[in-house]
């Protein structure tokens, strides 16, 4: 009897505690849900939904306590991602490959560049095209070549077009570029030299998959380049030189969960420099605090960051810059 009777008294602080929990979980359950609905998020079965809600949780809670802290110039929100580990979200969308060669010696025609405005924004003098989403392939590498190469375009030829970063994933294949499955810009840049030009987005549309390589589709060519340079590595001086003149493709390590949740203001998170994403450098400027900050375009849609942006702070003690943005960067020549 007395044995029942503990038993008993154990399954009631059992339920008790399961009952607080779930109406703990409830409001978040419904804003997962609402998030759910937001995002064309459906699941196989409630298993996997389930499953996807206890990374839901920790991320929003981990986003929460990263907010109240408030000692940040920049804030975190549930996002697209939201639903994803960081190890799920990296394997997803961070697919820059650097060859391990020994990188190419370049000229950099913007070495000796003394007027330098004192702020840029390349979206203002209309050379840069709406955010695009890359999707669940690791295709940035292409959609930040992409951008350079529509900006260089734009500056020669006073035309804005939406170039194909399809046609780059499925045609460039004789090198580190391997569609989904990653790639790099300077590839990338090569690819378009040798195949004389490329097409546009309309023409050759993104799929977010690798496909065959559409040989009529990409012989339509509407923008060529003649060649590419780099960046002086570990010189963010050289570098503001060059977003000065042009936008530029950049190589950060967007490994860290801050960078996954970014929301709004300029980011000075801790990130490391194992350079795993590619994007483009559209600009530059000073925020209201003084924090001087790199204006970069991502390709993770228009919901992340500040409408598809980030701003990066700028001028850091380190020599690579934060996240690596001062180690590798390159743009295309007209």
């Amino acid at each position: 009897m007395k044995f029942l009777i503990l038993l008993f008294a154990i399954l009631g602080i059992w339920a008790s505690k399961t009952t607080a929990r779930t109406l703990v979980d409830e409001p978040l359950m419904l804003k997962y849900e609402q998030w759910m609905i937001q995002y064309g998020r459906v699941y196989k079965n409630n298993a996997e939904k389930d499953s996807h809600f206890k990374i839901f949780k920790k991320n929003a809670e981990r986003i929460e306590a990263f907010n109240d802290a408030a000692n940040q110039p920049y804030k975190l929100g549930i996002n697209a991602f939201a639903d994803l580990t960081n190890e799920e979200f990296r394997a997803a969308r961070n697919g820059l490959k650097i060859p391990f060669c020994e990188p190419k010696i370049t000229s950099f025609r913007y070495e000796n560049v003394t007027a330098i405005p004192t702020t840029m924004d390349w979206r203002i003098k209309g050379a840069v095209t709406p955010i695009k989403d890359q999707g669940q392939c690791g295709s940035c590498w292409a959609f930040s070549a992409i951008a350079a190469t529509e900006g260089i375009t734009k500056l020669s030829t006073g035309k804005l077009i939406s170039l194909s970063e399809q046609e780059l994933m499925d045609c460039d294949r004789n090198s580190e570029d391997q569609g989904c499955e990653g790639g790099y810009m300077e590839d990338a840049f090569e690819f378009i030299v040798k195949n004389k030009g490329l097409t546009t987005e309309t023409t050759y549309p993104y799929k977010a998959a690798d496909e065959k390589c559409n040989t009529k589709k990409e012989s339509s060519h509407v923008a060529d380049i003649k060649g590419y340079e780099k960046v002086p590595k570990y010189n963010e001086k050289a570098l503001l030189n060059a977003v000065a003149n042009q936008p530029i493709s950049v190589s950060i390590d967007a490994s860290d969960f801050s960078f996954q949740f970014y929301t709004s203001g300029v980011f000075t998170g801790t990130c490391g420099t194992e350079l795993d994403h590619g994007v483009t450098a559209v600009g530059y400027g000073k925020a209201e605090d003084g924090t001087k900050y790199w204006l970069i375009k991502n390709s993770w849609g228009s919901s992340w960051g500040e409408n598809g942006y980030i701003r990066m702070e700028r001028d850091i003690d380190a020599k690579e810059g934060l996240c690596g943005i001062a180690m590798d960067a390159s743009y295309p020549t007209a």
